[in-house]
């Protein structure tokens, strides 16, 4: 299911003495995060907070915000989750974040009434994503997101159409 806001990373400590954070992204790329010019300090979107910097070091992001400003300032974010508001998000048309695929229904994309159970987490392996998809028994299995696969993923309305490569879903029949 699409949602408004999502997390974006975690607070884990401070950069020098003027109040810059270290922020670990949960992205594929730090560089993702220098696009926002606003970021939330709670899932709600509530306390929104302008980015006065960001920059990649490493594998975590050096975040200035407004109204931080020294040490102690930015001591008290660390642990902190940051959220970033969707719509400011720019990702390729038919893109989605994990979190949105997180949940969805795992359906037949060629006989829909059969469910293969929902999609619980999802793995980057270098060659495609590979998603996990939990039955109703709890049972794990793995499956490439690829186009011969995926068929139809449709967040709005928590569906994922697959045609399963032989052998992943055979011993349930």
């Amino acid at each position: 299911m699409i949602k408004e806001f999502l997390e974006l990373g975690e607070i884990v400590g401070t950069h020098g003495v003027r109040g810059e954070l270290r922020l670990n992204p949960w992205t594929d790329s730090p560089e993702f995060v220098k696009q926002f010019k606003t970021l939330y300090l709670d899932g709600m979107g509530e306390r929104a907070v302008r980015v006065v910097s960001a920059r990649p070091h490493g594998n975590v992001v050096i975040l200035k915000l407004n109204g931080v400003d020294t040490v102690d300032d930015a001591s008290r974010l660390r642990g902190r989750t940051v959220y970033m508001k969707r719509a400011d998000a720019k990702i390729p048309e038919g893109s989605y974040f994990i979190a949105e695929l997180t949940g969805c229904e795992v359906r037949d994309a060629d006989s829909p009434e059969k469910i293969y159970g929902t999609l619980t987490d999802v793995s980057a392996t270098g060659a495609n994503d590979v998603w996990h998809i939990t039955d109703a028994g709890g049972r794990e299995y793995l499956i490439p997101a690829i186009p011969d696969v995926v068929v139809n993923t449709d967040v709005a309305s928590g569906t994922i159409l697959i045609r399963p490569l032989r052998g992943i879903f055979d011993d349930e029949d």
